[in-house]
């Protein structure tokens, strides 16, 4: 892959890192480089696997290219859209999703690890975060979807509407992370976990399974996403 998503497989483990030496902001480039690296991971676990995905030491991803969303226009808007429906193709992946949040997940960053099926983080000073009114922007109703379907009823409302910081172990009681590992250790026990869900589940009765029990989440989210794209064309239009 790209200097920012790297790709390696071992056995039937596909772990892809997001690395792109700062922030981890979801760039219109960067986002593209991970829909490649799905690409091919569904074709590599085709049959049976589990995938990885991970941030660098510090940082999963801080969100959105903010210059980028401040530029406006049709960039921004194929961005935003992009990267809600990589967490919609997240969620409804054929093969189990492990997240190794290896620091702060912001915004989009903390929808991606709402996307997966396993959230494992670390202990430290980072935090999780969905920001947008605490900067100016209204929560797109994508993001509204993936945060009340794996919220906490109070977590959801405090994330949402009052864009609450959450440090690792609030995060797993509000239900952004799963558990909480030692600093560093995050990227290990989220290989170790995507290996025990490889051997334990039946490849095609989890992929039809997660279908059948996402099945509302998902119809709600890609409504959502046609909605925030009708919004984004508007704007644009005005």
């Amino acid at each position: 892959m790209t200097s920012a998503v790297h790709y390696h497989r071992r056995a039937d483990v596909v772990t892809i890192t997001m690395d792109d030496g700062k922030a981890n902001a979801l760039s219109p480039s960067l986002l593209a480089d991970l829909g490649r690296a799905l690409d091919r991971a569904a074709a590599d676990v085709e049959g049976g696997g589990a995938v990885v995905l991970q941030g660098r030491d510090g940082v999963f991803s801080a969100g959105f290219d903010l210059n980028v969303l401040r530029g406006g226009g049709p960039e921004a808007s194929d961005m935003v859209l992009t990267g809600f429906a990589t967490a919609a193709r997240l969620m409804s992946f054929p093969a189990p999703v492990v997240v190794a949040c290896t620091g702060h997940a912001i915004a989009m960053g903390a929808f991606l690890l709402l996307a997966a099926d396993y959230r494992i983080g670390t202990h430290g000073t980072y935090r999780v975060a969905a920001n947008e009114v605490a900067i100016g922007l209204t929560l797109p109703r994508s993001a509204v979807v993936l945060l009340e379907a794996r919220l906490t009823p109070a977590a959801f409302q405090r994330a949402a509407l009052l864009a609450e910081s959450f440090g690792p172990d609030d995060a797993v009681a509000a239900g952004f992370l799963d558990r909480v590992v030692e600093p560093g250790d995050a990227p290990v026990a989220a290989a170790n976990v995507a290996a025990e869900l490889n051997e334990r589940l039946v490849a095609a009765a989890h992929a039809e399974s997660k279908l059948r029990a996402r099945a509302d989440v998902l119809a709600r989210l890609h409504a959502a996403i046609s909605a925030d794209a009708e919004d984004l064309r508007s704007r644009r239009a005005d």
